[in-house]
């Protein structure tokens, strides 16, 4: 695949819900300038030009910022880093979404992707009550206008307790299922309340294994999808399973530079500003950057020996530093989830290739098959043909 840069643009940190999770400091009602996106395209421009641009638009809700936001900022973006190719997507959760807004982003063919954790009753528990309805409403008017709407949802330590009535809930409604795991919020008075648990969030990838497994006509499950492709090509191909830390920056409202959209809003955490045009040494040499460096560092020693070191990275830096109230004392807490489901990826394609287990390193012991299971060749082809 061609290389690719990504940037998170965060038009705004304010946001209208209330979810009881959130993990984000959504205070103020900054909103980005226009001259703040000008001097991004500005900074950009002194970057690799022969990569990708991936540009997602995050929040708080990236949708406050209003239709003349996206209007003059898509067409200063695109115009202004010509011939460089630019690939869009918002993050959102619809609940501003208005017929001007989706013309406007349909005109780039912007994919969207939205939050729902499962059937209102569930989804409003941890979202906050009415928060099934807007996003829905906002959905109508997204798919009225030919936008392409996928949906994460959130596992947390209470929802687990309900992954069949959630994956139903996606599988009958015809939407792609993505997850995410509850993280500890670093603004949170108790920020484990709703955090899941890694050795549940493993059971729970295997759980959606088998059925997916049993579903891919009728679903589409991403991480799956993610993970699969992971082992089968031997190298990380999302955020979480990568070394992000020279090609992943984000930008806040105020041209603040991080090294995610999870930092903005946390002064400790800024790499630099966009009217500076900071080169890749620049935003290396912050402390910041320094930080991040430790955790590449850390990996390479806590994780040396593991199978899976090379499609996995020791996970998310975030997610390290977030049950330690920002203090870097590990990897990412999630690694007994990660191995656990790539061990059983990786276990199982061995049975059905090759009538056998791994006989390789592994960081926890290969669970013996169960009988039944279906088959994970299909998923494989999937992949390939994908």
């Amino acid at each position: 695949m061609p290389p690719t840069s990504h940037l998170m643009l965060v038009p705004s940190l304010a946001c209208p819900a209330s979810c009881a999770y959130c993990f984000g400091p959504h205070e103020g009602a900054t909103t980005m300038q226009r001259e703040t996106v000008e001097a991004v395209v500005r900074w950009q421009r002194t970057r690799d030009s022969d990569r990708t641009l991936e540009i997602t638009f995050h929040g708080g809700e990236p949708l406050l910022a209003g239709a003349d936001f996206y209007r003059e900022a898509l067409a200063s973006i695109t115009q202004g880093l010509r011939p460089r190719k630019i690939a869009f997507a918002l993050q959102t959760n619809l609940w501003k979404m208005t017929p001007e807004l989706a013309s406007v982003l349909a005109e780039y063919q912007i994919p969207i992707g939205s939050s729902l954790d499962g059937p209102r009753d569930l989804n409003d528990l941890q979202r906050s009550k009415g928060y099934f309805d807007k996003t829905m409403a906002g959905y109508a008017v997204a798919k009225a206008h030919g936008l392409s709407v996928q949906f994460i949802c959130t596992f947390t330590s209470r929802s687990i307790d309900f992954k069949e009535d959630i994956f139903n809930f996606f599988l009958e409604n015809g939407l792609t299922l993505k997850l995410h795991p509850a993280l500890p919020s670093l603004k949170s008075d108790d920020p484990n309340k709703w955090a899941l648990d890694p050795e549940k969030y493993g059971e729970l990838l295997v759980y959606l294994l088998d059925k997916y497994l049993e579903n891919m006509d009728e679903i589409e499950v991403r991480n799956i999808n993610d993970l699969a492709r992971c082992v089968f090509t031997g190298r990380g191909t999302v955020c979480t399973y990568v070394d992000c830390m020279e090609d992943t920056f984000a930008v806040g409202p105020d041209g603040s530079i991080y090294p995610c959209y999870r930092f903005v809003g946390m002064p400790e955490w800024v790499m630099g500003h966009v009217r500076d045009r900071p080169t890749q040494a620049d935003l290396a040499g912050s402390d910041a950057g320094r930080r991040m460096q430790d955790f590449k560092e850390r990996v390479d020693k806590e994780c040396k020996g593991c199978r899976h070191l090379r499609y996995c990275r020791g996970g998310c830096p975030y997610n390290a530093i977030a049950p330690s109230g920002g203090e870097l004392l590990g990897v990412d807490p999630h690694c007994v989830a990660y191995k656990r489901i790539f061990d059983e990826i990786a276990d199982r394609f061995n049975k059905e290739i090759f009538g056998s287990f791994p006989m390789g390193p592994t960081c926890l012991p290969a669970e013996p098959p169960r009988e039944g299971k279906p088959g994970i060749t299909a998923l494989i082809q999937k992949i390939v043909s994908s």
